[in-house]
């Protein structure tokens, strides 16, 4: 079917911008430093940038370079930054950025690294920089988390911030959430809410590692950690057993997924310490119906509980003497279990 006029009369149009664009060489060029020589362009012939501009931007690049390895930080910096911000749409500002960022991170300025790093990533998200500078990242917010002190205009040390550690590591699982750093950034921030006691922040970042990352060589120990954490939080057998079953569950799931792991025993530990917890509040329950309220019935299901959930331990055998020392009171006193009242039926 012949193509409508305003189609046919674009098609010379279009088919000579794709010949064009494929015909065209590669616009950007991969930066490289040689000794000596300074910047070079290679892979490529064009920088994003024409005439003066073009090379006015490399003899910044060159300055900076040349002062960063004479020791001059400040300066370096001060060009890197003139770069990255004059000439944001050429190939040397991802480099520059980082750069200036390495050069921040050397004199301890932790936040203006980081921030330097995170316009890299913002802008540039194809730059060759990427892995450099998740893992730059990655090392500010770990010294960060162990008590580094950010460095106020390069000498002044400011006070510790574990609180922006892990914001810094949450933004490096956000920006590369399938890299290796991912699962180790959510383990390190566990770790910082661990610190500050905040329970429940550490279990959720945990809880992200095990089912984003189930094949990192992290989980085991997430397993493990999710564990203890819902462990610590159970308030023994007189309370609510959510937590105690939820740590039971990590517990035995860990069991089941890493039957070789070394920590299996510990596990096995946990299992008990909750298997034992669990059987005791049973008891307990058992206790008020049998001894305040008579209701053997009811006292028996719970008895007969806690036999289920640890048998052979000290209280299932207290279980087992319970409903004997029912038994004997039932029989001794003539007691039927309680049945439900009949249903009476009025007609009017």
């Amino acid at each position: 079917m012949p193509l409508p006029f305003p189609c046919r009369s674009i098609l010379p149009v279009l088919i000579a911008a794709a010949l064009a664009l494929g015909a065209a060489p590669r616009l950007k060029a991969d930066l490289t430093w040689i000794p000596g020589r300074g910047w070079q362009l290679e892979g490529g012939s064009l920088s994003g940038l024409a005439g003066p501009q073009g090379r006015a931007a490399l003899d910044l690049m060159n300055k900076a370079r040349k002062d960063e390895e004479s020791g001059s930080l400040h300066s370096a910096f001060k060009t890197y930054e003139k770069v990255a911000r004059k000439y944001q749409s050429s190939v040397y500002a991802p480099e520059a950025l980082y750069r200036s960022g390495s050069i921040l991170y050397r004199r301890k300025q932790f936040y203006k690294a980081f921030i330097d790093f995170q316009t890299l990533i913002a802008r540039y998200p194809n730059s060759k920089r990427f892995n450099d500078v998740i893992g730059a990242q990655y090392q500010i917010a770990a010294a960060l988390m162990d008590g580094a002190h950010n460095r106020v205009w390069g000498w002044f040390p400011g006070p510790t911030n574990r609180v922006k550690a892990v914001d810094y590591f949450r933004i490096v699982v956000a920006e590369a959430p399938y890299s290796d750093y991912a699962p180790l950034s959510l383990m390190d921030a566990a770790r910082g809410f661990q610190l500050d006691k905040d329970t429940d922040e550490a279990i959720d970042s945990l809880d992200r590692l095990v089912n984003t990352y189930p094949q990192s060589v992290l989980a085991p120990v997430a397993y493990l950690k999710l564990g203890d954490l819902h462990a610590s939080l159970s308030e023994g057998p007189k309370y609510d057993q959510a937590s105690t079953k939820e740590a039971m569950t990590y517990y035995e799931d860990f069991m089941i997924l890493y039957p070789g792991d070394p920590n299996i025993a510990q596990a096995a530990r946990g299992v008990d310490r909750m298997k034992t917890i669990l059987a005791q509040s049973k008891i307990y329950i058992g206790d008020y119906y049998f001894y305040k309220r008579l209701n053997f019935t009811a006292a028996k299901v719970f008895y007969n509980e806690a036999i289920t959930a640890f048998p052979d331990s000290p209280p299932a055998n207290l279980a087992k003497k319970r409903l004997a020392e029912m038994t004997a009171k039932a029989n001794k006193e003539n007691i039927r279990p309680k049945t439900a009242p009949k249903k009476r039926f009025w007609l009017f």
